[in-house]
């Protein structure tokens, strides 16, 4: 019996897995692969645990106990960063790595080693490997024959007992050698933040260079030839030297109009003096779309806090003006316990997204980076709702 070859999307889901079928696909076998490596890789586990832990067991009475202990848990942190490669590359899991083992600030040798030796000791992922290592040699017994006999004798049911077998491996290696705890994902997920904020750091900062060379600077040399030639003609020609001095007043002001515009995009003045009710009323009014704008705020956060969420608006405002298409738009900022809201909301067109690299998928990075969040609902044909959520912190 055949079936032809169905073709899926992978979804964002990964328990959210096709159903098997015949002919098998690569994802199948993969799975009968992952199955039957599991023996072999379940003895040499088994065996690697049983060295060092018996022998570092018995001996934990002496000197030589705990080093040894340390040593062979060090070595399944290895042996558990080898099984989640072997689940991604097989069974499609995916694990973040744990972070690296800690180790206490080491002032001279005796300390430098306690300082490795406890850490290691304490260590959970390391404890969880080694509790994989063990139980992975009876489930290996197990999944090696019952896949060898349906190879010979059963293949018509092979995907789909492959599938449920690779779906215990893949709650193993989820709850085994996934990081230790809530608090590891979220260091790493903060570790991660930490680069956004760095790398959006670095393109402001080259973006304020960009301008100031292109523009006021620019002004400001051209300012300073025309003056040197107003004097140099102010004696010979003082009609031309007055208009060349005119013309140098002109370029002044233009000069200090581009610095107040790029004063206002690093921090506005109003933001500082009168906070968001005010900052957020004049970029409603440069807005090119008319916008009603509600700030239902008693008091004012923290200025970083205060900062974010301007700019928040300015760009949600700006992308309104540019692609919406929209005849009106709303913004609402509030307080609600600890967090601030923000929603803008628009009749445009809709289709917003914060895919494909877009300006929206980088505000969204931005806010993640505060540990705030994003959320956008934007159908095809409108209307468009965007709200932005940020801890609220005291001033």
């Amino acid at each position: 019996m055949t079936a032809g070859t169905t073709t899926y999307e992978a979804a964002a889901d990964e328990d959210r897995l096709p159903p098997a079928r015949l002919p098998f696909e690569a994802r199948t076998w993969k799975e009968v692969a992952h199955l039957l490596l599991n023996l072999p890789e379940g003895i040499l586990g088994f065996l690697y645990v049983s060295v060092w832990l018996y022998a570092g067991v018995l001996t934990a009475v002496t000197v030589v106990g705990l080093p040894l202990l340390a040593v062979g848990l060090t070595g399944s942190r290895w042996v558990g960063r080898q099984e989640r490669r072997r689940a991604r590359a097989l069974l499609g899991v995916r694990i973040d790595e744990p972070s690296p083992l800690s180790r206490a600030r080491a002032h001279g040798d005796g300390h430098r080693f306690f300082g490795w030796l406890w850490p290691a000791l304490k260590d959970p992922v390391a404890w969880r490997s080694t509790l994989y290592s063990f139980i992975r040699l009876p489930w290996g017994v197990l999944t090696f024959g019952v896949t060898l006999c349906l190879l010979f004798v059963g293949w018509p049911f092979l995907g789909y007992v492959a599938r449920a077998l690779s779906n215990v491996d893949r709650a193993m290696v989820r709850g085994l050698l996934c990081p230790s705890s809530e608090l590891e994902r979220r260091v790493r997920e903060l570790e991660e933040d930490r680069g956004v904020v760095v790398d959006t750091a670095a393109a402001d900062l080259r973006r304020i260079e960009r301008d100031l060379h292109d523009g006021a600077q620019a002004r400001l040399v051209a300012l300073a030839m025309g003056l040197g030639l107003a004097k140099e003609k102010l004696l010979e020609d003082p009609e031309a030297a007055a208009k060349m001095v005119d013309e140098a007043h002109g370029e002044v002001k233009l000069a200090l109009q581009e610095l107040r515009d790029l004063a206002r995009g690093i921090h506005p003045a109003i933001l500082t003096d009168r906070g968001l009710d005010a900052a957020l009323s004049a970029l409603a009014a440069r807005c090119t779309v008319p916008v009603s704008t509600d700030v239902g705020l008693t008091v004012r956060p923290a200025p970083a806090i205060e900062g974010i969420a301007y700019f928040t608006v300015s760009e949600l405002l700006q992308n309104i003006s540019k692609h919406s298409g929209a005849r009106r738009a709303e913004v609402e900022l509030w307080r609600k316990q600890d967090r601030l809201l923000i929603q803008v909301r628009d009749d445009g067109r809709g289709g917003a997204s914060t895919t494909g690299g877009s300006g929206l998928a980088g505000l969204a990075e931005r806010l993640g980076s505060v540990d705030g969040l994003f959320v956008v609902d934007s159908p095809v044909g409108g209307p468009t709702t965007i709200t932005a959520e940020l801890p609220w912190r005291d001033r």
